[in-house]
C-alpha cells in the first residue's frame, strides 16, 4: 500500500527500509481527573517543528523529536498529515535520526537529513514506497538542504576547510587531527568559538548536487560543487544564520544566501546577500553592500522579478527592527516596505500572485501572522490574530498555509489555514491525550506603570487547582536576551506552567529591553541593565502582590537565565526582597564579559569597550556591588554549563564564590556537557529537580 494511501485509511504499513509506518490516533483521552504538569510528562511531550506544506496544498510534511532518556537525547523521525484534516498524521522514518523535510516540487518525493548512519547526510524518500535512500555521501556532513524549483538540484551546507579543493582532503584534515594527541585550540583571529563550538579553521560552505530525477532514479547524487570555494566566511552566518537565509530562484539556476564578510566578525552583525549561478563559474556577487546591519532571509517571488528579505539597519545591535525590504533583480535597486511598521518582521514569504508578502512579527506576547503589499508604504494586516504562530508556509497557489501554534499551555502543533489567514484549524494534536489529563491554567495578562510612569505588561500563571481562598508563593521569572521577550508560547527549559504546577504562582514581566513592543521600548535598555529593567521588575513584582490576594507577598522568589541570571545576580547585590533566588548562565562580571564571542552585543550595551567606557562597565556589573551580598544573604542558587561561550562558566563561579566568601547559603551546579542551555534530557531532569529543590526549600 503507497504511503498517501495509508494516511487516508488510517492503517500501518510495511515500507521498506522503514519497518511499520502507522497512523498515531491522537483524539484526547477520556479522564476523570486532572493532575498538575509533572517533570515525566514534560519529558513525554512531542516536539511538533518544521512544517513544509506540499506544493498542491493537499499535504504537510513535518519532524516529531520527543525525548530518549536511555540515550539522553531527542529522538527526532518525519511525519505527514493531509491538510483537510481528514486523516490522522502518519509517521514516515522510525531511526530517531531524522528532520529537516523538504518537498521535490512535483511532490512525489521527501528529501531530509538524517544520522542514522553517525553522519548527516541527505535521504529522498519516495511517496509511492520503497526504501529511503541516501543521497549524499560527504565526509564533512550536511547542515541545511533545500530542493531546487525545477527539481534537478539540492543545495545543501556543510562546514569544510576552505583551502581543500575536494571532500578527500577534508576528510584527510579530520583524519589527521583525530588521530594526533594534541588536542590545542588554535585562534588568529575573532570569531573563534560559538555557543558550544570551537571553528578550528572550518567554514560552512555553499554545496549543490544533482537531485532524483524521477521516483525511480538508480543514478546516485555524483559530486558535489563547492559555490563558495575558498571563501572565509560561513553560510549562512555561523552567529545567527539558519536555513532561511539561503533560497533558490524560481527557475533554479540561482541562489540567493547571507553572510558576514566583515574580518572581525565577533563585532559585526553586518550580513550582506548574495547571488551565485547554480552552474558555477562566477564569484558570489554582493547586493546589499550600503547597509552596515544585517541583511537576511531572502525569499523570491514566484515571478522572479523580486527578492523580499528582512534588514536591521544599525551596525554591531543584533536587537534593531526587522524591516520588511524588497529588492528589484532587474535594476538592483532597494526598497524599505515597512519603516512605519513598529513590530520586527520574520518567516517571509510570498503570495502566489507576487503581490503580497507574508511575515510573522513578535506583539505583546503574541506572534500574529501579518500581510502587506510589496510596496514602500503598504501597511502590514494581521490575517491570523491573538496566538503565537510561527513558521509559516504557503501552497504554490498560495491558497493554503501551514504553519505552528503554540500557547504556554499547549506545545507547538500544526495548523492550516486560508491563504487570507480565515479559517483556522489545527490538524495534528500529538499531545493531545497527554494535555487531557493535566490542569494548567492559563496566563492573566495585566499593565502596570513603573517607577517612571511607562506602561509595562506582564503575565501571572495560576497554580492548578487554584482556590482562591489559599494563600500561594510567587516566583517571579527574568526572561533573558537582554532583547527577547515572554510569550504566551510552550517552552521546555524553562516551563512555566511546570514551575506554577509546584503549587506557586508564576509572575512573567516584560520588562524594559522586551521586544514586542515598539522599538524604543527594547532599546531602553541600552547602557541601563540595571536600571529601568530593575524597577519594572520591582515594580511588577509589588503589583502583582497588590493585585492578587492569593499571592503571599511574603513568599517570594525569582529565577532567570543568561540576561535572566544578570537581573538576578543584580537582584542578589541590590535588595533583600526575596526568599530565594535562582541564577542560571548569569553575567555577574561585566568587564570579564569580554571574554564572550560575540563582542558586538557588550560593545552595543555599554556603548563601548571596557578600556574606552569603564564607568559603565563598572556601573552596570554586579560584581561592583558583590559587598551587598552579604548584607541581604539571599539563599542563591548557582547553575552554568562549563561549554557556555555565550557565558562563560566563570562568571558563574566568581558569584558563587563572592556567595561563599559571605556565608551566604548558595549551591554550585556546573554541566561539564552542555552549554548555554541544558538540553540533555536526564540533564534537564536533574535541573529542574534542583531548582524546585532550592525553591521548596525557602519558599514553603
Amino acid at each position: 500500500m503507497k504511503i498517501r494511501e495509508a494516511l487516508r485509511s488510517g492503517v500501518c504499513i510495511g515500507a521498506a527500509g522503514l519497518g511499520f509506518v502507522c497512523a498515531l490516533a491522537m483524539g484526547p483521552a477520556a479522564t476523570a481527573q486532572t493532575k498538575p504538569l509533572t517533570m515525566d510528562d514534560l519529558l513525554r511531550m512531542h516536539r511538533v517543528m518544521e512544517p513544509q506544506i506540499s506544493p498542491d496544498g493537499k499535504w504537510v510534511v513535518y519532524a516529531v523529536a520527543t525525548p530518549d532518556l536511555d540515550a539522553n537525547r531527542n529522538a527526532s523521525n518525519i511525519w505527514m498529515v493531509a491538510t483537510d484534516g481528514a486523516s490522522e498524521p502518519v509517521m514516515l522514518t522510525q531511526s530517531g535520526h531524522d528532520s529537516s523535510p523538504v518537498w521535490s516540487p512535483d511532490g512525489k518525493r521527501i528529501a531530509f537529513l538524517s544520522s542514522r548512519d553517525g553522519n548527516s547526510e541527505i535521504y529522498v524518500l519516495a511517496l509511492g514506497g520503497g526504501e529511503a535512500r541516501e543521497w549524499t555521501h560527504i565526509s564533512t556532513g550536511v547542515d541545511i538542504v533545500k530542493w531546487s524549483p525545477d527539481g534537478k538540484t539540492f543545495l545543501f551546507t556543510s562546514a569544510v576547510y576552505p583551502d581543500c579543493k575536494d571532500d578527500a582532503c577534508n576528510k584527510a584534515r579530520d583524519d589527521e587531527k583525530a588521530k594526533s594527541k594534541v588536542k590545542a585550540h588554535v585562534a588568529t583571529e575573532l570569531l573563534y568559538r560559538h555557543w558550544t563550538h570551537w571553528n578550528d579553521g572550518k567554514r560552512g560552505h555553499l554545496f549543490v548536487v544533482a537531485a532524483p530525477g524521477n521516483a525511480d532514479s538508480s543514478a546516485g547524487a555524483g559530486e558535489a560543487r563547492d559555490l563558495t570555494a575558498g571563501a572565509n566566511y560561513d553560510v549562512p552566518p555561523d552567529q545567527r544564520g539558519g536555513p532561511e537565509d539561503i533560497a533558490f530562484s524560481p527557475d533554479g539556476s540561482e541562489i540567493s544566501f547571507t553572510a558576514v564578510t566583515d574580518k572581525m566578525e565577533a563585532i559585526s552583525t553586518n550580513g550582506d546577500l548574495f547571488l551565485v549561478p547554480v552552474a558555477g563559474g562566477a564569484e558570489p556577487k554582493k547586493i546589499t553592500g550600503a547597509n552596515p546591519g544585517f541583511d537576511g532571509g531572502p525569499v523570491y517571488s514566484p515571478d522572479g522579478k523580486y527578492i523580499a528579505y528582512h534588514a536591521q539597519l544599525t551596525a554591531e545591535y543584533e536587537a534593531d527592527r526587522w524591516r520588511v525590504m524588497l529588492y528589484d533583480r532587474a535594476s538592483g535597486k532597494i526598497e524599505n516596505l515597512s519603516e512605519g511598521f513598529d513590530r520586527s518582521a520574520g518567516g517571509l514569504a510570498w503570495s502566489a500572485d507576487s503581490k503580497k508578502i507574508y511575515f510573522t512579527a513578535e506583539d505583546e506576547t503574541q506572534q500574529p501572522i501579518y500581510t502587506m503589499d510589496a510596496r514602500a508604504g503598504a501597511q502590514p494586516q494581521k490575517i491570523v490574530t491573538d496566538t503565537f504562530n510561527t513558521a509559516i508556509s504557503l501552497s504554490g497557489d498560495g491558497k493554503t498555509l501551514a504553519f505552528e501554534r503554540t500557547s504556554l499551555v499547549m506545545p507547538a502543533e500544526i495548523f492550516v489555514a486560508a491563504g487570507d489567514g480565515s479559517g483556522a484549524k489545527q490538524i495534528t494534536h500529538h499531545n493531545a491525550a497527554a494535555l487531557a489529563q493535566i490542569d494548567m491554567n492559563p496566563p492573566e495578562t495585566f499593565w502596570f506603570p513603573s517607577a517612571d510612569g511607562v506602561k509595562v505588561q506582564a503575565m501571572l500563571i495560576k497554580p492548578p487547582h487554584f482556590d482562591a481562598t489559599k494563600k500561594y508563593p510567587m516566583v517571579v521569572l527574568l526572561h533573558g536576551g537582554p532583547q527577547t521577550m515572554w510569550t504566551n508560547a510552550w517552552g521546555y527549559r524553562w516551563n512555566q506552567e511546570l514551575f506554577a504546577a509546584q503549587g506557586w504562582a508564576v509572575l512573567l514581566i516584560n520588562r524594559r529591553g522586551s521586544t514586542g513592543y515598539g522599538q524604543k521600548f527594547t532599546d531602553d535598555i541600552t547602557n541601563d541593565w540595571g536600571g529601568k529593567p530593575y524597577q519594572d521588575v520591582m515594580t511588577g513584582t509589588e503589583v502583582a502582590v497588590s493585585k492578587y490576594s492569593f499571592i503571599d507577598g511574603t513568599h517570594v522568589a525569582a529565577a532567570g537565565a543568561s540576561y535572566g541570571g544578570y537581573m538576578a545576580d543584580w537582584l542578589a547585590t541590590h535588595t533583600g526582597r526575596f526568599k530565594a533566588i535562582v541564577s542560571h548562565a548569569g553575567i555577574f562580571d561585566k568587564t570579564a564579559m569580554f571574554a564572550t564571542e560575540e563582542l558586538w552585543f557588550e560593545e552595543h550595551d555599554m556603548q563601548g569597550t571596557p578600556w574606552a567606557s569603564p564607568d559603565n562597565y563598572k556601573k552596570w556589573s554586579p560584581s561592583t556591588y558583590a559587598g551587598e551580598i552579604g548584607k541581604y544573604k539571599t539563599p542563591t542558587l548557582v547553575i552554568c554549563g562549563e561549554m557556555d561561550y555565550r557565558v562563560p562558566y566563570t562568571q558563574s563561579l566568581e558569584f558563587f564564590s563572592a556567595l561563599q566568601r559571605q556565608d551566604v547559603p548558595s549551591k554550585l551546579v556546573v554541566f561539564p556537557d552542555e552549554g548555554h542551555w541544558i538540553l540533555k534530557p536526564q540533564n534537564s531532569q536533574f535541573w529542574y529537580s534542583t531548582v524546585f529543590d532550592w525553591l521548596k526549600t525557602y519558599l514553603q
